[in-house]
């Protein structure tokens, strides 16, 4: 596709692409941002962009899954920013957000030494908040499977962030019973 034929074909169609972008996402800048990604993607691809049959229902595609992609990403709450929930007007004090930090710490350690397949997975489920069957596609395992790895992954970390709490409550609780 050459650039007349782009500016022919492609581009007549942002008008009606960003609306639905806008219908979708419901916030203009988002929206514009997808429509020039898309626009990029179109651009780059464009000796390929023969081989499509509908040319418009493509685009739209392009631009539904752009816009799930940013509502997904939306949701994802990123570890470096997990606070205590906290009521309405407490503040946030230093030493609360010293301990998140720690919390953060602890779990991204105790993650990486999870073993791979389970690490994915619950990389991708709960920290990308992935459905089962984006993951079942990207590991190529079946959805009961990686229902098995991620619960075991979570009782993992569960389990370890238990025995590091735990450290030195029991052994001062067990020390403190020889004394007595």
């Amino acid at each position: 596709m050459l650039a007349r034929d782009f500016k022919t074909d492609v581009l007549p169609m942002s008008n009606m692409l960003l609306r639905y972008a806008l219908q979708i996402l419901q916030n203009e800048e988002e929206a514009k941002d997808v429509l020039q990604d898309i626009f990029l993607k179109l651009w780059q691809k464009r000796d390929e962009l023969g081989k499509v049959e509908n040319l418009n229902a493509f685009t739209i595609r392009m631009i539904r899954n752009r816009c799930l992609d940013v509502i997904r990403a939306r949701r994802t709450v990123s570890l470096e920013v997990v606070k205590k929930d906290k009521l309405p007007g407490e503040e946030v004090s230093d030493t609360d957000h010293l301990e998140n930090s720690d919390s953060v710490s602890l779990i991204k350690q105790i993650i990486s030494e999870l073993p791979d397949i389970q690490r994915t997975i619950i990389q991708l489920r709960d920290i990308e908040q992935l459905e089962y069957e984006e993951i079942a596609e990207a590991t190529e395992m079946n959805v009961n499977a990686i229902r098995v790895n991620l619960s075991r992954a979570r009782k993992k970390v569960r389990d370890e962030i238990l025995k590091i709490q735990n450290y030195g409550t029991t052994e001062n609780t067990y020390a403190a019973s020889k004394v007595l």
